[in-house]
C-alpha cells in the first residue's frame, strides 16, 4: 500500500464561529460550516485540538493546509489563529479566513486580500494577533438584520430557517468551491468568479 506524503501546511483556512451545539446553524457560523464542506469533501475530520483550534492537516487546492475552527468565541479567534500562524511560520497572505458578514445579502460571496475588520470582532482579533489586516478573506452574506431596532447579537446568533437555511447550504458549497479556487488559482481568478 503506497501512503501519500502530505504537503507540509503552507496556508491557514480558518472557518470563523462559535464552538457549542447552541451556535450550530446560526448566521455567526457560517465559516464554521464553510470548513465542515471542505472537510466533508476533503474525506477529513476536524477534530484535533491543537492552537485553540480544533484542525486538521489537508491538501486544498494543491496546497498543503491547517483547516482550523477556533474553539475560542468568535471575539477571541485570533488567538487561535495567532499561535497556528507563528508555529508554522506562516505570513499573513496565506491565512485564509472565512466569516459571516452581515452587510452582505444572504447568499453572496465576497473575497477580499484584505482590508478592516468591518466591525466583525472574529477579524478584529484576527488582525491584532497578526499584527496585520492583509490576509485573505471569503466573506459570506448573511443578510442585514431584519430593522435597525433589532439587535445584532440576536441576529448573527440567530439559526437559518426555511428558505434561508436552503440559500445557507448552496452558499456554503460556493464558499468552498472559493477557498479551493483561491487556494489552486489565485485571488484574482478567485474574485473574477466569485466576487
Amino acid at each position: 500500500m503506497l501512503f501519500q506524503k502530505k504537503a507540509p501546511v503552507s496556508w491557514l483556512v480558518v472557518g470563523l464561529g462559535n464552538p457549542g451545539g447552541q451556535y450550530e446553524n446560526t448566521r455567526h457560523n457560517a465559516g464554521f460550516l464553510t470548513a465542515d464542506e471542505l472537510a466533508r469533501r476533503g474525506r477529513f475530520a476536524i477534530q484535533r485540538l491543537k492552537f485553540k483550534a480544533l484542525t486538521a492537516s489537508a491538501e486544498l487546492g494543491g496546497q498543503g493546509v491547517l483547516v482550523m475552527k477556533p474553539t475560542t468565541y468568535m471575539n477571541l479567534s485570533g488567538e487561535a489563529v495567532g499561535e497556528a500562524a507563528r508555529f508554522y511560520k506562516i505570513p499573513p497572505d496565506h491565512v485564509l479566513v472565512i466569516s459571516d458578514d452581515v452587510s452582505l445579502p444572504l447568499g453572496k460571496l465576497r473575497i477580499r486580500t484584505g482590508g478592516s475588520a468591518g466591525g466583525h470582532n472574529g477579524l478584529k482579533s484576527i488582525i491584532q494577533h497578526l499584527g496585520a489586516d492583509q490576509f485573505p478573506r471569503v466573506k459570506v452574506g448573511v443578510g442585514e438584520k431584519p430593522h435597525p431596532d433589532y439587535d445584532m447579537a440576536d441576529w448573527v446568533l440567530g439559526k437559518f430557517q426555511g428558505e434561508d437555511k436552503k440559500v445557507m447550504d448552496e452558499t456554503v458549497k460556493r464558499a468552498a468551491d472559493a477557498v479551493e479556487c483561491y487556494l489552486r488559482d489565485g485571488p484574482q481568478k478567485a474574485m473574477n468568479r466569485f466576487n
